[in-house]
């Protein structure tokens, strides 16, 4: 029978016999772990040496001993003789050292796991009866695959007295383009703190069912959790312990008020880390076929804030046909924004288009002028939320093929 157990080798002496390749490949985990290494060995392969000078590892340039393991808590034995290494494992089992043979596990006392983690979770995967390395890591590679995905109840059961915020880019809406970080936070978390965008509806339905969700979300004028109250319910969860997911849509640092979040936890000395999303400033357009740069049409992007005042610098950019204005909330700020343009001198010619619900079944693009923008949104009835593209990558067309171009027009 194989008993698996979580070893701490933190400051620990683990004994290396043999320095070619497969001690270096193995030689990274256990430093990862903090264990102090000692290598025995006549020579070193490139790569071990390498790893040794890098971590400056002891080296003893020798043939093994037996005494060698007689202040190792674990050895690993790789010499490329199998005859060396069970000499290795004999003299462990005099000294109650455990040892993993690595050219045959069979005789060892210790075996190395096909390991994987999510957050602090460990999962090793080993063979009961013999060792079959392949099939080890296809099982933890399944398992892992499993863990990413959120589907593995990976949630605390015991209270801790350390708790945290992650805030946490859910993306344009589908859960699926979410990074595999987001889904493992989320699969971790007590409490999750929502907005309206994003995967939400998707995302409550993966939850525990004693998972505390608390809805925030923000719509245009009416705002029916201040900012200063979110900021206050994620420092009062952490700081009884809770593992806090702050859910947003988008990405928390483009008008997410992320930013204002992050600053509310370090002042209160909460842990606090933010994980990227996918911006609807990129790929909401992305799913119109629109991309915000493209070689001979756009250089440079100017996102802008529709619910801000019309500024220079957006006027600056608005003009430049080599740059792409990207507006975020900005439908009902469309016809003051048109008029600002339009006095500043910007071509009534100007593409523009309006993506709403991107990546979702309810979206729509309305494409049209700058000059004729405003009609043309409210004779389609444009709603938020939705993202406005100025500029010439909005031209409809763009990356259609000329053959093809040719044979639309036709039409």
């Amino acid at each position: 029978m194989t008993s698996l157990l979580g070893l701490s080798l933190t400051g620990r002496r683990v004994l290396f016999v043999g320095g070619g390749a497969v001690a270096a490949r193995r030689l990274g985990r256990f430093l990862a772990d903090g264990a102090v290494i000692g290598i025995v060995a006549p020579r070193l392969a490139p790569e071990t040496q390498a790893l040794v000078r890098e971590h400056d590892l002891e080296w003893h340039e020798r043939e093994f001993a037996p005494d060698d393991v007689a202040d190792a808590w674990l050895v690993h034995t790789a010499t490329g003789d199998p005859a060396a290494d069970r000499d290795v494992t004999a003299a462990c089992d005099r000294y109650r050292v455990f040892c993993v043979n690595a050219s045959d596990g069979a005789h060892g006392s210790a075996r190395m796991t096909a390991q994987t983690t999510s957050g602090d979770v460990v999962v090793g995967v080993a063979s009961d009866v013999g060792v079959d390395p392949r099939r080890a890591a296809g099982v933890r590679d399944a398992i892992a695959l499993t863990m990413a995905s959120g589907r593995i109840p990976l949630r605390r059961r015991r209270a801790t007295q350390s708790g945290r915020v992650d805030l946490i880019g859910g993306g344009p809406g589908p859960i699926d383009l979410m990074t595999v970080r987001a889904r493992r936070l989320l699969a971790e978390a007590d409490v999750v703190v929502v907005d309206r965008l994003g995967p939400t509806a998707e995302v409550l339905a993966e939850l525990d069912p004693d998972v505390l969700v608390i809805d925030v979300g923000k719509r245009p004028h009416h705002h029916p959790v201040p900012q200063d109250e979110i900021n206050a319910l994620l420092v009062e969860h952490a700081s009884a312990g809770r593992r806090v997911v702050r859910l947003k849509g988008g990405d928390p640092f483009v008008y997410g008020r992320g930013g204002e979040e992050v600053i509310a936890c370090q002042r209160a000395g909460i842990p606090v880390e933010v994980t990227p999303g996918a911006s609807s400033a990129i790929s909401v357009p992305q799913a119109a076929g629109i991309p915000v740069t493209h070689r001979g049409t756009a250089s440079a992007m100017h996102l802008v804030n529709g619910q801000g005042e019309v500024t220079p610098t957006t006027l600056r950019a608005l003009a430049d046909r080599d740059v792409t204005t990207v507006m975020l909330m900005g439908v009902a700020a469309l016809p003051r924004v048109v008029t600002a343009a339009l006095e500043h001198g910007i071509g009534s010619d100007l593409p523009v288009a309006i993506v709403e619900n991107g990546h979702t079944p309810r979206q729509r693009t309305t494409r049209s002028t700058l000059g004729e923008v405003v009609d043309a949104a409210a004779d389609a009835g444009v709603r938020n939320p939705a993202v406005v593209v100025f500029g010439e990558v909005a031209r409809t067309g763009l990356l259609m093929p000329d053959a093809l171009r040719s044979e639309e027009n036709a039409r």
